[in-house]
Formats: structure tokens, C-alpha cells, sequence
């Protein structure tokens, strides 16, 4: 393995680089929310977080970390949206540079974001050509720090302060439900959850048309898929990282799968019961718990609201239009 496994005491160090400069999300609980799922659901809503997701928690940790020559070399990143915008924000208050790798297709709210945080974003074909390669050699053009959206240590340590803060405010919980591209929330979750509520069964929620984890899972090893067609943008990842799917085969309960049409009813709940927009990537683990994909009546259950970007043209195409 290239890289250690990162641990819980990383999620610890993270928590205390973080403080002061993410937001403390808030913890939401709804009685129709669980008069719907039979159970007793907090949900942690990372929407309300900087750059209104989760990554912003990973890429500022991760960025922190490097010492002053590194930063003035600035950073390459690719991202179909949220990551993108966490590293352009992060950076810009760390006074580095950054260069953001974009699919031309990515929703235009977050690729507005991102160069509205200082970042220079450079777009490919998602279906076409490798995110990977093209971030590759940029950084390597102009001598910059590479910083991937999940496959690095500092950032699922970064990733998993927001299941600690979850469970810090909720109190123990029987399970916890994590939205799953990459696997980057859900590894530090996973470190989070084995360390402050050991009992907890944590799962892995992904779009049932790039259930690339779910596959990995069931082999025992990496399964790369094509790139997914699918409405939950966050999750069109191909394949695991090497660190991320290690973490996840050692300490996931197991990897669930929701259908899009599943995710736009989690929306219109979510909007419905609670007034909180989400995106749908953001839904994938609310959206196992209302359809009671694991069985879980009568417990008191977590679920990691990832992110709220979503352009409120398209919130109400699919809401309204399902």
C-alpha cells in the first residue's frame, strides 16, 4: 500500500486543525422522518457546512498539513464538483494556488463556485477522457501538490470529523448510514463510528447504476466500472481508492444501493418535512433508511446529509417532475 491507513487519532487531529475554520453542522431530528423510517433518525447536515458540503472538512485538513515550500507550489485537484470547490476554498485561505480538473458536464452552480474561490478550472469529457491523467500532468507541468477527492489519508481523516461530531451530539447509535462515491466520508465514518460507538453498524449508500463499491465488496477486491449514469453527480466514481476500499472491507456492516428515482423521493421528503435542500448524491443514505433497505425498526439510526449544491432550477425539475 502506498500510503498508511490513516486512524481514529488522525480523525482526533484533523478535529482540532479544522476548529475554527469548518462549521459545526447541525444535527436535525423530524417526527415525520421517523414516523416514515420506524426508527429514531438524526441526521447530520453537512449542506450547512463551507462550500456546502462535507469535502470542505478533507481538503482543508489535507492542505493545513503542508509545510510552507508546498504550498507555494500550489495544488492541482479534480473533482466533479464538491471537492473542487472545498480545494479552491481552502487553498485560497491558505494562500495557494489552485488548479481544479472539471467534467464539462458538471452542474454549473459548482464549477461557478469554484472559480469564484480563485481556483483556474480546466474541463475534460467525463466519459472519455481520464480525470486522473489529465491532473497528473498538470501538476507535474507546474510543479504542483496533487491532492485527489478521496483516495488520500488526511483527507478521510478529515472526512470522518463529521461522523464524530454526529455521534459527540447524538449520543451512541445502533446504525449509521453514509453516502458512497469514492468511499472518502465513509472510511473516516468508519473510523469515527469503530472508535466513539464500537456496536455501531455503519453502511455504504450508492447509486444502484455505479455500484462499483458493492462489487468491490462481494469480490474482495477493486472493481472498476464505467462511468455511471446517474442523477446522485457525487457518485459517478469508477472505482474505489486503495486506501478507502481497505478501510471499507475491513469495517463496513455492508454497501446498500438506491435507485435515482428513490433519491428524488428522499429530496422532496427532505424539502417537504424539513426544509433542507439536498443534492442527490447528498440523499443516498437517507434514501436507504426511508425505503428501510437494512432492517433497522426501533433503533436509533445516523445519516450523513454529504451536500446541498444543487442549482434551484434543477431541484425543482426533478422534484417537481418525478
Amino acid at each position: 500500500m502506498s500510503q498508511p491507513l490513516p486512524t481514529y487519532a488522525d480523525v482526533e487531529a484533523a478535529a482540532a486543525r479544522l476548529a475554527g475554520h469548518a462549521v459545526r453542522t447541525p444535527v436535525k431530528t423530524s417526527a415525520a422522518l421517523d414516523a416514515r423510517s420506524h426508527a429514531q433518525v438524526f441526521l447530520k447536515c453537512e449542506n450547512a457546512q463551507r462550500t456546502g458540503s462535507f469535502k470542505f472538512r478533507g481538503a482543508f485538513n489535507a492542505l493545513a498539513r503542508l509545510g510552507e515550500a508546498e504550498r507555494r507550489r500550489g495544488v492541482v485537484a479534480f473533482s466533479s464538483g464538491n471537492h473542487a470547490q472545498a480545494v479552491a476554498l481552502a487553498a485560497r485561505l491558505l494562500g495557494m494556488t489552485a488548479t481544479i480538473v472539471m467534467p464539462t458536464d458538471a452542474p454549473a452552480l459548482k464549477m461557478q463556485a469554484t472559480r469564484e474561490h480563485g481556483a483556474r478550472v480546466v474541463t475534460y469529457d467525463r466519459y472519455r477522457e481520464n480525470r486522473e491523467t489529465i491532473a497528473e500532468g498538470l501538476a507535474a507541468q507546474q510543479g504542483s501538490v496533487l491532492l485527489p477527492p478521496f483516495d488520500h489519508a488526511d483527507i478521510i481523516a478529515g472526512q470522518g470529523t463529521a461522523a464524530r461530531e454526529l455521534i459527540e451530539e447524538a449520543g451512541a447509535l445502533d446504525a449509521l448510514f453514509v453516502c458512497l462515491g469514492g468511499g472518502g466520508l465513509l472510511s473516516g465514518a468508519l473510523l469515527a463510528a469503530s472508535a466513539l460507538a464500537p456496536a455501531c453498524r455503519v453502511f455504504g449508500v450508492e447509486p444502484e447504476a455505479g455500484n462499483d463499491a458493492q462489487r468491490s465488496l462481494r469480490a474482495g477486491a477493486l472493481v472498476r466500472i464505467e462511468t455511471p449514469r446517474t442523477i446522485a453527480d457525487g457518485a459517478q466514481t469508477q472505482c474505489l481508492g486503495e486506501l478507502t476500499f481497505e478501510l471499507i472491507r475491513r469495517h463496513v456492516t455492508d454497501i446498500l444501493t438506491v435507485s435515482d428515482t428513490e433519491l428524488i423521493e428522499a429530496m422532496r421528503f427532505l424539502e417537504h418535512e424539513l426544509g433542507v435542500v439536498a443534492e442527490p448524491t447528498g440523499c443516498l443514505g437517507l434514501a436507504a433508511v426511508l425505503t428501510r433497505r437494512a432492517g433497522l425498526e426501533g433503533r436509533r439510526i445516523g445519516v450523513i446529509l454529504s451536500g446541498g449544491n444543487i442549482e434551484s432550477a434543477r431541484f425543482a425539475a426533478l422534484v417537481d417532475g418525478a
